[in-house]
């Protein structure tokens, strides 16, 4: 079975019931709703539909939406600036008025107090590269060091400058509370810079009443310089490489993106590698080979989960998409790169569960079986990373199970806890076997930090299955 979950990106080449459904049978555990998009009627019409489909493909599947996040972006313009090397460039702020041919504006108005002279602002994924020359209450004058075609509502990136947007916009609070109105399972932080941050979206939703798990966006050098304290805030954190692989040297990004996986392993929270993941498959059925070993690279880290953005959102091919990384991450699961050997263990729970991963992988074919309320135990489970062992998570509680979507290696399955621990677990066995996940003769170690009787806490319980 594989490990590595696979998250799609919906939009109008995925928007129908029979995509959908093909998108969960070839492999997706996660939809992601990118609010940067999406509107909240769309919202309000296709969560419903991937909750029917996924019941009735018995495989759970969680939902994820992407906050926009505060970004810098350059204004509506009636006709693209053709900019050349050498020319002049002016960044309006406010309602300030263009004083010069090649103008535009920018829709943060404190963007001068954040800039010096000399500083590089780089337009449109950093295609334009603009120097600034002069800095007014007003306007930024710039002179521009790179050819190009300027459009309307082109991102703009300051790499290593710190700049004081918020953490949340207007717009990101009302897509938070639709979030909770709708029950959604993560909520992606987009550019979160550091841990208080993180702190502000998970209040507001728990006010909310809503058990949204933060996924915080790592996507540029601020957030660097905060990891650690960003990864213990969060539940999740993603490698958003496309704003990050700006944001630094491109030539650091696989170094960046193997910092961060290893530090997430270590420090117990799941972490995703996004952003063209199988790009040339947009248009083409077939990924390149370097897309191939990209994944591959992902898959040897042993990231939680890979993330398909346009591919399976806009691109002709959704479901081949998914097809593709299913095959891609299956067969690339053999080997790893072992970070989790240095995960910190800090509570005796952690350590009993490190002694259960220790003796599972010294039994071919064993299972482990997790009964578990919160998802807690099969999170630590998870973050040790088995060698082969498939974690199988038990609980009552639905969300749970939708967020256990994003734990390598981790099936949920829904049950139901009786007083009567042993009752409960031969249940769980009994359901593992109708399904196809064991059979006669294999063994399996339960862990549990809901049941009791004999089932003490931090206990480990190895059985044959009949």
């Amino acid at each position: 079975m594989r490990k590595t979950k696979i998250i799609s990106t919906l939009g109008p080449a995925s928007d129908s019931d029979e995509v959908l459904d093909q998108l969960i049978r070839s492999g997706t555990d996660v939809f992601r709703l990118n609010m940067s998009h999406a509107k909240h009627d769309w919202v309000r019409d296709i969560i419903p539909r991937i909750r029917s489909l996924s019941e009735k493909s018995g495989k759970f599947v969680a939902v994820l939406m992407d906050l926009q996040g505060p970004s810098i972006r350059t204004g509506d313009l009636s006709d693209s600036l053709q900019l050349k090397e050498g020319d002049l460039c002016e960044l309006c702020l406010g309602d300030a008025e263009p004083c010069m041919e090649n103008s535009t504006s920018v829709n943060y108005p404190g963007l001068a107090e954040d800039l010096s002279i000399g500083d590089i602002v780089l337009v449109d994924n950093g295609v334009i590269q603009l120097k600034v020359m002069e800095l007014a209450d007003d306007r930024i004058s710039c002179t521009v060091l790179t050819d190009g075609v300027l459009g309307s509502r082109r991102h703009i990136n300051l790499p290593g400058i710190n700049v004081r947007l918020p953490a949340l916009t207007e717009n990101d609070m009302t897509d938070a509370m639709l979030a909770a109105e709708m029950s959604i399972d993560f909520l992606g932080l987009s550019f979160a810079r550091e841990a208080a941050h993180i702190e502000e979206l998970r209040v507001a939703v728990e006010q909310a009443g809503s058990r949204a798990q933060i996924i915080a966006k790592i996507e540029d050098q601020q957030a660097m310089k905060h990891l650690d304290e960003i990864i213990l805030a969060s539940d999740v954190v993603m490698v958003a490489r496309g704003d990050l692989g700006i944001e630094v040297n491109i030539e650091e990004l696989p170094l960046v993106q193997r910092r961060i996986v290893r530090k997430c392993i270590k420090l117990g929270r799941r972490v995703i590698v996004a952003t063209h993941m199988l790009e040339s498959m947009l248009d083409s059925p077939l990924p390149t080979r370097a897309e191939v070993t990209d994944v591959a690279n992902a898959v040897y880290e042993q990231a939680d989960a890979v993330m398909l953005s346009g591919e399976t959102s806009i691109g002709q091919y959704p479901v081949k998409s998914v097809e593709l990384l299913d095959r891609i991450t299956t067969r690339n699961e053999l080997v790893g790169a072992n970070f989790a050997e240095a995960a910190a263990l800090k509570t005796h729970k952690q350590k009993t569960v490190k002694a259960a991963v220790v003796l599972a992988n010294s039994i071919p074919g064993c299972k482990i079986a997790v009964f578990t309320k919160r998802g807690v135990m099969a999170n630590y489970v998870s973050n040790l990373r088995p060698n082969e062992a498939h974690i199988y998570a038990f609980s009552e509680d639905v969300q749970v199970l939708r967020h256990l979507c994003l734990n390598r290696a981790v099936t949920g399955v829904r049950a139901k806890f009786s007083n009567d621990a042993e009752e409960t677990v031969a249940r769980g066995v009994d359901e593992l076997k109708r399904r196809g996940f064991a059979e006669e003769g294999e063994s399996v170690i339960v862990l549990s930090d809901v049941l009791g009787g004999e089932f003490v806490q931090d206990s480990i319980h190895l059985r044959e299955i009949e």
